[in-house]
């Protein structure tokens, strides 16, 4: 009973280890293809999606620390405005948020003080007057004798008193044309002139220059002194965007560098300052320190009070191989990009990615300079190799 069962092993075995027939060997599983790595899109499907590429290249990163601001005005640009002298304001032109121009008249007031400086112009101009009567006369008599004094008619002596007495009212002349000078000055300054003055006292109150009313402490009816601040006024063509750095980062921070700033307003617009300020001194509270931005607003766009999104200047700065960080895709866990090898079909290459700076990435291998790479329609070109991976699974 033994040779039988043992025949038969033996014949089992020796049909498991014979090769495989022709007919055996098409119905087996295929072989594992390697992954496929270009990727075709049509000049049409490229228009669509506006593709771009840009050239892989050394470029310097620069690392910038992200704080937020407020947009403030500079305080050598902001006037105080107060009247030249006392009086009762009757009437106000401008209130908080308008913009005024250069030499714009604010408010006016009855200026009690221009009442006293008119009378002593009056009174100045009427001396003036009778000291030139007084002049045409002595120098007639002056003149008189000369002749007299040349024929012997009278001495020489009374000849040259006469002089005298002309010299003294040509200099009491000048000194009360300084007098009237100085009181016109005074005049002008309250927004008067001259003999004009005396049907009005009412003076004008006018911006220095060129901005916004920012504070208004002013009504119609009210007294007010020269201690009265009754606006106040910012030029903003240029302001100050102030932000709060931690201790720890200020030892990063480059003062004089050139900052980037956002506020929400624009957000497709950068607005560019420069680091002038760092404080000295710490909040105790908060182990923050100011940090302000000089930053040209030509056109007002910045408003005050703005919060703004700030990225000031560090130290750190590098050279690197480098590429747009929009580039760059999530394909199976590995970093991707899409190299432009033709006018429709691009090479998929899994990169090394290093620091990113400000959208910039930097590459550590898997890419060499002078390559195009796809940053704008990156993540179509990502869904084209995704959806044909889908199909093949299928």
């Amino acid at each position: 009973m033994k040779k039988p069962v043992l025949a038969l092993i033996f014949l089992s075995a020796l049909s498991c280890s014979r090769p495989a027939t022709e007919s055996e060997a098409e119905h087996a599983a295929p072989a594992a293809e390697p992954a496929k790595t270009s990727v075709e899109m049509s000049a049409e499907a490229q228009s669509h999606i506006g593709l771009e590429v840009v050239t892989a290249q050394v470029r310097v990163l620069k690392e910038f620390l992200p704080v937020t601001g407020t947009v403030q005005p500079i305080d050598s640009r902001v006037s105080h405005v107060r009247p030249l002298a006392a009086g009762r304001l009757t009437s106000v032109s401008v209130r908080v948020g308008d913009r005024v121009t250069a030499n714009q008249t604010l408010a006016m007031f009855d200026n009690l003080e221009a009442v006293d400086v008119i009378s002593q112009y009056q009174v100045a101009r009427a001396d003036l007057e009778k000291l030139n009567v007084q002049l045409a006369v002595a120098r007639q008599q002056t003149e008189r004798n000369r002749q007299l004094a040349e024929i012997g008619a009278i001495p020489r002596k009374e000849y040259e008193l006469s002089q005298g007495e002309e010299k003294s009212l040509v200099a009491s002349i000048r000194a009360q044309e300084s007098i009237i000078d100085g009181l016109s000055a005074k005049l002008t300054r309250f927004g008067l002139s001259g003999d004009a003055a005396a049907s009005s006292t009412s003076s004008a109150i006018r911006s220095p220059f060129g901005g916004v009313v920012i504070a208004a402490n002013a009504s119609p009816g009210e007294t007010i002194s020269p201690e009265s601040e009754l606006f106040r006024i910012a030029d903003i063509s240029q302001v100050w965007v102030q932000a709060e750095v931690y201790e720890k980062d200020l030892g990063r921070i480059q003062q004089g560098g050139s900052a980037s700033i956002r506020v929400d307003t624009y957000p497709n617009r950068e607005f560019v300052g420069r680091v002038t300020y760092i404080s000295d001194v710490l909040d105790a509270q908060t182990r923050t320190a100011r940090i302000r931005c000089d930053v040209p607003n030509p056109d007002a766009s910045l408003k005050l009070d703005m919060f703004a999104t700030v990225l000031l200047p560090t130290t750190f700065s590098m050279e690197a191989l480098a590429i747009p960080a929009e580039s760059i895709q999530q394909i199976d866990g590995m970093n991707v990009v899409f190299i432009r090898t033709g006018a429709t079909t691009f090479e998929r290459k899994t990169v090394h990615i290093g620091r990113t700076i400000q959208g910039t990435a930097e590459v550590l291998g898997g890419l060499d300079g002078g390559e195009s790479v796809v940053t704008k329609g990156a993540f179509h070109l990502k869904s084209i190799v995704l959806g044909e991976e889908i199909r093949e699974e299928h």
